[in-house]
């Protein structure tokens, strides 16, 4: 078995050679998943089928880590349950959205007016599944990594504890922008501003980053966290500025009702 030992993070040991087995493993997984997706959105013309490939295709990878890895399993297990639960929440939501429409969320629409297929297979599908490779690399080094026994080990369960509090905090938002949409539009608030939305503007994208940071946590806890860092920069940077709070803000923020919101609470962090 080949062994590499952080000299900074204790006595750790990463199979490569089953590391290696985990990532191909893993790719093979996401490209199978974003290809049948690709194909089935393609053919009904609705490109925003993609966002219904995104849980599955990360609850996949955490699943085949946890099968195919020859690490900690208490780790492997812990990572795939917790990212399994935070998965079928988020398709849940997803699939809800995507069958209430007939119509392509104007997102697709006017990211994509007027591209190929091979443009759409590569900015979308392509572009995913290389993000759900990067984002899932704590789950794909904790599989194949054992823990140390030095204090370092400790970031596994504080890892795992801020994952799921942050999915406790998503899923609370969620269900009271869910609560609020489904007021009659004479009768609720111009803006969302009550509950974790008073004292965020996105504590839903707040929760998801959570969720991946506290991951990456749990999976530092066998590396210098140096080497994974790219993973949680990624999903934090896809939620803020790629697909989440700031397309929000550019969609809403010439409403009067919307400019006093700014005013008044955080864009993300609370308190900042």
């Amino acid at each position: 078995m080949s062994r590499v030992r952080p000299g900074d993070a204790g006595p750790v040991s990463v199979d490569l050679r089953n590391l290696r087995r985990v990532v191909g493993a893993s790719a093979a997984v996401v490209t199978a998943l974003q290809a049948g997706t690709a194909a089935l959105a393609l053919r009904k013309g609705r490109r925003d089928y993609a966002d219904g490939v995104w849980g599955p295709g990360l609850a996949a990878v955490a699943i085949t880590g946890a099968a195919l890895g020859t690490g900690d399993p208490w780790r492997r297990w812990a990572l795939a349950a917790v990212t399994t639960g935070w998965a079928v929440r988020l398709e849940t939501l997803m699939l809800g959205r995507l069958r209430g429409t007939d119509t392509e969320d104007e997102r697709y629409t006017e990211f994509l007016e007027g591209a190929s297929t091979p443009t759409v297979l590569a900015k979308v599908f392509g572009t995913q599944a290389l993000a759900q490779l990067v984002v899932s690399a704590p789950l794909q080094l904790a599989a194949a990594s054992t823990l140390p026994s030095s204090a370092r080990r400790w970031l596994f369960p504080v890892g795992v504890a801020a994952a799921v509090g942050g999915a406790v905090v998503e899923a609370v938002a969620d269900r009271q922008k869910a609560a609020y949409s489904a007021r009659d539009r004479d009768e609720r608030p111009d803006v969302l501003d009550t509950g974790l939305w008073a004292v965020s503007r996105h504590p839903n994208y707040l929760g998801d980053s959570i969720v991946w940071d506290g991951l990456w946590l749990a999976g530092a806890a066998s590396a210098p966290g140096g080497w994974l860092f790219p993973a949680p920069a990624a999903m934090n940077w896809f939620l803020v500025h790629a697909t989440g709070a700031k397309r929000t803000e550019d969609r809403m923020g010439d409403r009067p009702a919307y400019q006093d919101y700014q005013r008044r609470v955080s864009f993300f962090f609370p308190g900042t």
